[in-house]
């Protein structure tokens, strides 16, 4: 919907105006109510469909975790290292379960789109499971399993900057009771959700940021998903990542880069080998 008042804006000058207004109106409209239920959760009003992640706050104060970002970097051999270890998966790596029993501890997931394609291998691996964290974006598309933690995403607060100024503006949240803000991925998500969690040394792995519409894009690709955006994409993953290292430095948490390769160099890169 977004992507078509976008090239309406862009054809039609006069029309520009009107879609711009509506646009700032709209999103600014849902992002203070967004932010605005998230402070009354705070005080104990409401919010029962993320009472689930208050059990999470500092859970696993001081530990290391490692989240497992889908880029083609990522080698099988990876995931048998991280057996005995704290680890957030996401998107399609239950679409490889069928050739490995490693599992994730966490699981998570905010693009319903991208839900939709891998929903059968979703169900099938994590039904009944309490280990899994959808945003509730996806839950106003479809009927999820109770045992589920969703959490509140917030994407309006920066898509207008986003759209109609190519202006990437991020927020992080260390409470994702209260929220999570949308940094433009689901490792983004996952990097607050840990923080949250108490883990204190966070490493990516997989995490390649190389978005070349020639080549391969993910370890794992998705069913039938495609980023009209993709020529922005590695832009508006760094804004999120800039942010999150800032966040970091700033609250005594340290987020290395274990990718092997890749073109993310805004945190410190550690050799993944070398960690175990």
């Amino acid at each position: 919907m977004i992507i078509r008042l976008k090239r309406i804006a862009e054809k039609n000058k006069v029309l520009s105006i009107f879609v711009k207004i509506f646009c700032l109106c709209t999103f600014s409209i849902i992002s203070f109510c967004t932010e605005a239920a998230g402070r009354i959760r705070t005080y104990g009003i409401g919010g029962r469909q993320y009472k689930s992640l208050i059990q999470y706050k500092n859970k696993y104060s001081g530990q290391r975790c490692f989240i497992i970002a889908m880029g083609p970097s990522l080698k099988m051999d990876d995931l048998n290292k991280l057996r005995n270890e704290y680890t957030f998966g996401m998107n399609s790596i239950c679409k490889i379960y069928n050739q490995t029993d490693f599992r994730p501890t966490f699981y998570g997931i905010q693009d319903f789109y991208v839900y939709g394609d891998i929903k059968e291998y979703i169900e099938r691996y994590y039904s009944g499971k309490d280990n899994v964290f959808v945003s509730n974006r996806i839950k106003w598309h479809f009927k999820l399993d109770r045992k589920w933690n969703v959490f509140p995403l917030n994407t309006a607060y920066n898509a207008y900057k986003r759209w109609f100024k190519d202006i990437y503006d991020v927020r992080f949240s260390d409470d994702i009771y209260r929220q999570v803000y949308d940094g433009f991925s689901i490792t983004m998500s996952l990097i607050q959700i840990a923080v949250y969690m108490g883990f204190k040394n966070i490493y990516l792995i997989g995490a390649d940021c190389d978005f070349q519409p020639d080549k391969k894009l993910h370890f794992v690709e998705h069913d039938g998903s495609i980023d009209a955006t993709l020529d922005t994409a590695a832009a508006r993953n760094f804004a999120g990542y800039r942010m999150a290292k800032e966040f970091a430095e700033e609250n005594h948490v340290s987020i290395y880069n274990a990718t092997h390769g890749g073109k993310l160099e805004i945190f410190k890169r550690v050799d993944f080998d070398s960690l175990f």
